[in-house]
């Protein structure tokens, strides 16, 4: 959502960049220079095509990658700079992933139980093996499994029940924040959306505050309530999910919005597609500053590419 939101954001990230270095005179600028908030118990969508820099942005936020710049807040408190044994304690215990992949996400050789405990065990959140049963029973059961699959390994299971599986171990931590990368893109359509009912329940449930990353802009709009659309490591548009679908200002925007596919067997053949190509319409997003529209619509455009774009 906006950067000049009034309310104190549960998550809170300024100026982020994350540099690649590939040899000595090549590093690659997959996030460069982005900042945004997330309200609690909302959902932030991340939209963007692949190489984008979407889920860079998530695993710098949960540090799986180390930030090159930019400072990030949960809660108040920061996570970015060293992170120390008394920091990964607090991002582990408040901040969890979703992983886009459920099967390479998940241990073979680990048994369901085992694979949801595992925050519980390294943070040693239980008495003994009775209660940490029965934490792991109690979330299976929320997404839709149950304890006998406990004993089971993961390739005994279809892709949407390893994705209910991941939810169940980022869940039994009793996260205020999840960062859910692509976590749906490698599932059916149909249960796509039992995955993604599920996430809205827990989050209506226990307060939940989502980063949704995902490339199908008709699911973000779905479950997002703010939505930032990233290019080559940039927000070029940021806003309320209403402000992006119905009033999209950045041409890359409305090239993402043209190629959702018309649910209507008779209109879907009247679409139209709309290209975006930076480099022929000579963007430059090094020179391009926020535009707020409103007080949450920020447009990365110079005052003469916002003037053609909104003519």
């Amino acid at each position: 959502m906006s950067e000049r939101s009034s309310k104190i954001p549960l998550l809170e990230v300024r100026g982020l960049k994350q540099y690649f270095e590939i040899d000595r005179t090549h590093t690659v600028k997959a996030v460069d220079d982005v900042s945004f908030t997330v309200e609690k118990g909302t959902t932030f969508g991340l939209v963007g095509e692949s190489g984008s820099g979407k889920s860079t942005i998530g695993r710098s936020v949960i540090r799986l990658y180390n930030p090159t710049a930019g400072e990030i807040y949960l809660g108040g408190r920061e996570i970015s700079g060293k992170l120390t044994a008394e920091k990964k304690h607090y991002l582990t215990t408040k901040m969890q992933m979703i992983f886009q992949d459920p099967m390479a996400s998940l241990n073979p050789r680990k048994k369901v139980i085992d694979i949801v405990a595992e925050g519980l065990d390294a943070n040693h959140l239980y008495k003994d093996k009775k209660e940490r049963e029965e934490k792991v029973y109690a979330i299976l059961e929320r997404v839709g499994l149950n304890h006998e699959q406990a004993n089971r390994y993961p390739h005994m299971f279809s892709g949407g029940q390893r994705q209910r599986i991941g939810i169940a171990r980022a869940m039994i931590m009793e996260p205020e924040i999840i960062i859910a990368d692509e976590c749906i893109s490698a599932l059916d359509v149909s249960i796509q959306a039992q995955v993604v009912n599920i996430m809205k329940e827990l989050q209506e449930e226990r307060g939940l505050t989502y980063v949704f990353i995902a490339h199908d802009l008709a699911m973000v709009k779905y479950i997002s309530d703010y939505i930032g659309v990233i290019h080559l490591g940039h927000f070029v548009e940021m806003g309320r999910k209403e402000e992006i679908f119905d009033h999209p200002v950045h041409p890359y925007t409305k090239s993402l919005l043209s190629a959702i596919p018309e649910p209507n067997p008779l209109t879907e053949p009247g679409r139209k597609s709309v290209t975006y190509d930076k480099n022929a319409e000579g963007v430059d997003y090094t020179k391009g500053k926020k535009n707020y529209l409103t007080e949450t619509h920020m447009v990365l455009a110079t005052e003469e590419e916002l003037a053609q774009w909104n003519a």
